[in-house]
């Protein structure tokens, strides 16, 4: 018996071997499946327009469990996240979010600029060759052919035999349209004035569906024009300045900036149905009109990993009028914080908790009212571009004998006339450089680059490094100018943006959802870096001209 129980035990092992060989051959395969991609059912893109890294640790104790909570607490942080380039504005920051490179290469180099090879000004989203679909008005004629790469909205369309869906959703028309990429379904924003409608391109579709019809007509737009008050008691609002200061813009036939806004009172005079976008309220009918797409348009709802790219952009509005420091911006946050959680839960109930990808980020920062800050004895100031028009033209004539030398000023760049230089007998380098030499000696420039510099060298940190991602050699200009830390030009109210300052470029990255794990870094991040990291999750090509690196850290 001890024979055949020493016979039996080896065949035993053996087969227990080979089962448990197969099982683990099963699950590495499975692994590996696993790692080669992850296949959320929707991938959801929140930008959030001028908003600055600190409104997450600022606001914090105000904030509720569902929304920016929630991403941090469930998600990934990146604490140390930047862009890495100028202009810092909205146009290029939300090319850069999903293009995954830099102005140099995406070509949006801000919002408006001198195109200089039609010897005009243009519009980052405009184009007059297409028609307004939703509104009589010219609001509608808009695409993304100013963006000459490819966006991850795109690369997932690509991808998915054009099956997978993207649509795209801001106030802002800039906004939807570069997010939505070349390919997108649909890109919707909104057109306020008298009418307060979502509007589109004839680029997407010759007429809105049913449910964008019956959503513009349900009266929602409405609903939002009431007075503004804040969220909560307006006394626990202490991490921000006091409410009543002369660091704040006013509406017209506002007398102060304080609270309540009696926004129904002013309509007519601020834009009617444009007020709203000036209000935390603009945030809300934004995430109205995303659930409502959500839903409409069975987003996550097969195989094809749909994209949703939403753009908040009430908060720039805020920001721009009454400042960075102010009791509106820091009540406009935590409203935003209760549609994020609307959203969310939303997310949860149609697409499934689990099962949707999401990444929150901003298009730019921006700076504290300089007024503000000189009155704390920090240095700041703002640019007389009056007397300094005057001085730059009497150097010009004094040393070229005309002004006709610069063909045009966009940007905070200087475009030179290459003809006139050359009918002058002079070397466009030499000029470029003379003329750097006298902005140079101007009290409020901090340092200037010229295009040749930026044409034969490679920074790799600092400003001249942020100032060549933002130079694309066939639209930037011949002379680039970089203001003092501190030193805006804008009204003596409010807050800005644009600059390579780090005020400018410090702002928000979270991660959360299928795929993502849960923690933080403080390793240097930056904005290219989100359409690789997304693009690596899903298993797709990265976009055409991507320049940024995948963030392993975020990645399970």
């Amino acid at each position: 018996m001890s024979h055949n129980r020493c016979l039996v035990l080896p065949v035993l092992f053996i087969g227990l071997f080979s089962v448990l060989t197969l099982s683990g051959q099963k699950k590495s395969k499975v692994e590996d499946e696993t790692h080669v991609r992850v296949k959320p059912k929707l991938v959801v893109g929140i930008v959030v327009d001028q908003m600055r890294y600190d409104y997450l640790t600022r606001f914090y104790s105000h904030y509720g469990e569902g929304g920016f909570k929630r991403m941090i607490n469930e998600g990934f942080n990146c604490k140390n996240n930047h862009f890495n380039y100028a202009p810092t504005s909205t146009g290029p920051g939300h090319a850069s979010v999903y293009t995954g490179a830099a102005p140099e290469t995406h070509g949006v180099i801000g919002n408006n600029w001198y195109d200089k090879e039609n010897d005009t000004s243009v519009y980052c989203a405009g184009d007059d060759s297409y028609a307004s679909v939703g509104t009589k008005s010219d609001a509608g004629q808009m695409s993304p052919h100013r963006m000459t790469v490819t966006t991850v909205t795109d690369e997932l369309r690509l991808h998915t035999q054009m099956r997978g869906k993207t649509i795209a959703i801001a106030l802002k028309d800039r906004g939807a349209v570069l997010p939505g990429g070349h390919t997108a379904n649909a890109a919707y924003w909104f057109h306020g004035a008298d009418e307060g409608n979502w509007i589109t391109s004839s680029y997407y579709m010759d007429a809105l569906p049913a449910w964008v019809n019956d959503f513009n007509s349900s009266g929602a737009a409405q609903s939002y024009k009431k007075a503004w008050t804040t969220l909560r008691d307006i006394n626990t609002y202490t991490e921000s300045g006091v409410d009543d200061n002369q660091y704040e813009g006013l509406w017209d036939d506002e007398l102060t900036s304080t609270f309540p806004h009696n926004t129904t009172a002013l309509l007519d005079k601020n834009g009617n149905f444009d007020m709203i976008k000036g209000t935390p309220y603009g945030n809300s009918i934004t995430a109205d009109f995303a659930i409502e797409a959500l839903v409409k348009e069975e987003l996550g709802k097969d195989e094809d990993t749909d994209f949703l790219a939403i753009s908040f952009s009430s908060t720039d509005y805020v920001g721009h009028n009454f400042g960075v420091n102010s009791k509106e911006i820091q009540d406009t946050y935590l409203r935003l914080d209760v549609d994020l959680e609307r959203l969310f839960k939303a997310l949860d109930k149609n697409v499934g908790e689990g099962e949707y990808t999401v990444f929150l980020s901003a298009d730019h920062a921006a700076i504290e009212v300089p007024t503000y800050l000189k009155d704390m004895k920090i240095p700041a100031g703002y640019v007389d571009y009056g007397t300094v028009k005057t001085k730059f033209s009497e150097f010009l004539k004094y040393k070229y004998g005309t002004e006709d030398i610069v063909k045009n000023f966009s940007n905070l760049q200087i475009f030179l006339d290459h003809k006139i230089i050359k009918n002058l007998d002079l070397d466009v380098k030499s000029v470029q450089e003379e003329i750097a030499k006298e902005y140079l000696g101007y009290d409020f420039i901090d340092r200037v680059y010229t295009g040749h510099q930026m044409w034969q060298n490679e920074y790799t940190r600092g400003i001249p490094y942020i100032l060549q991602n933002g130079y694309n050699q066939k639209r930037s200009g011949d002379v680039l100018l970089v203001l003092k830390p501190g030193f805006i030009r804008y009204s003596t109210t409010g807050s800005t943006h644009g600059s390579p300052q780090i005020y400018d470029t410090h702002a928000p990255l979270l991660f959360f959802g299928k795929g993502i794990k849960k923690g933080s870094t403080v390793e240097r991040t930056e904005i290219p870096d989100i359409a690789p990291t997304i693009s690596a999750l899903l298993g797709i090509s990265f976009p055409s001209g991507s320049t940024g690196t995948p963030i392993s850290e975020v990645l399970e």
